[in-house]
């Protein structure tokens, strides 16, 4: 069980194509923030989450999505489903709903010309509203087509996938979720090796190679491997604290990952607040780093082998 500061959590999974989104609901109150540090972000509704924007405009869902660019058709299912529901930000004719998105390359396992569109973004919000705070991860939602460990080439790479993570402490709870699809290692609190680049041979290729860099004959396209992470806490924050959350995020993010934030990454971090208890800024930012790192080594966790790439949790009995 997960307890994601009162916010609802969904996915639509589409195992066979290896792809997905995820939802997050946000109830009344929810303010946000983004920070986007990769070369190649897949986006929308950035701009208005920026620090420099008015203060007053609530965030009604956050999506995350494979499909690349593709995928951000996924947010106009969870429209139309706000837009149903009546939420959104109000406007002389109709609520207009506020749906930021970010995207995932994970084109390189689909094997049908599929990628999650409207009625994903839709069915995501439907299991979302069911939401009791146990929530899947691994090959699931943004998370069933990602990769880790590419920077060493595609023959040594493992499977990535969607994690989750909580802290309270007191009546302040901060969570995180991350879609892990990165160039890098995914490291364990001590900096050895999770999941990455295997070594034929056994063991990891970082042990030979410390500084995870090779000469690549032609270099890996940028914007292909992304770190996605939604961080959110029930602590009342203004817009520019929510900014520096972001920050924190993503510290979070290059101590789990490794290297992170290179030109071959899109990495993103998601600030949330839903604005119900006071909270120290500093316990807060110190929690998010905590919880980002977990979140992502969840997500290696729990993803499982496919196509004959390995993970963690094994090999899917469909596989």
């Amino acid at each position: 069980m997960i307890d994601f500061a009162g916010i609802r959590i969904g996915h639509a999974t589409y195992p066979q194509n290896y792809t997905g989104c995820t939802v997050f609901l946000c109830p009344p109150g929810t303010f946000g923030s983004v920070d986007a540090r990769g070369p190649a972000p897949g986006s929308r509704e950035f701009a208005l989450l920026a620090p420099d924007k008015p203060e007053d405009k609530e965030v009604n869902a956050i999506v995350l999505t494979g499909g690349s660019a593709f995928g951000l058709a996924t947010a106009d299912g969870v429209m139309r489903y706000l837009s149903e529901r009546g939420i959104g930000h109000p406007t002389p004719i109709r609520p207009v709903p506020i749906v930021p998105a970010a995207v995932v390359f994970d084109l390189g396992l689909n094997n049908e010309p599929f990628m999650p569109n409207a009625t994903a973004g839709y069915d995501a919000c439907v299991a979302a509203d069911a939401f009791t705070g146990d929530i899947a991860q691994g090959n699931v939602g943004a998370g069933t087509g990602v990769l880790v460990g590419k920077w060493a080439g595609f023959p040594h790479m493992m499977k990535g996938g969607f994690g989750v993570a909580s802290l309270r402490v007191g009546e302040v709870v901060v969570a995180a979720a991350a879609v892990v699809n990165a160039v890098g290692d995914v490291v364990n609190e001590d900096g050895g090796v999770l999941a990455g680049a295997r070594d034929p041979a056994g063991g990891w290729l970082a042990a030979e190679n410390p500084l995870r860099y090779v000469e690549w004959g032609s270099p890996p396209p940028a914007g292909t491997n992304t770190t996605l992470v939604v961080a959110a806490t029930n602590a009342r924050l203004s817009r520019s604290e929510l900014s520096r959350l972001t920050h924190q995020a993503h510290n979070g993010l290059a101590i789990a990952v490794r290297p992170s934030h290179t030109r071959h990454d899109g990495d993103v971090a998601f600030a949330l607040t839903t604005s119900r208890v006071s909270g120290d800024l500093t316990l807060v930012n110190n929690m998010v780093v905590a919880v980002v790192g977990e979140a992502i080594r969840n997500g290696v966790r729990h993803a499982a082998s496919v196509m004959g790439i390995p993970g963690l949790a094994g090999t899917r009995e469909e596989d």
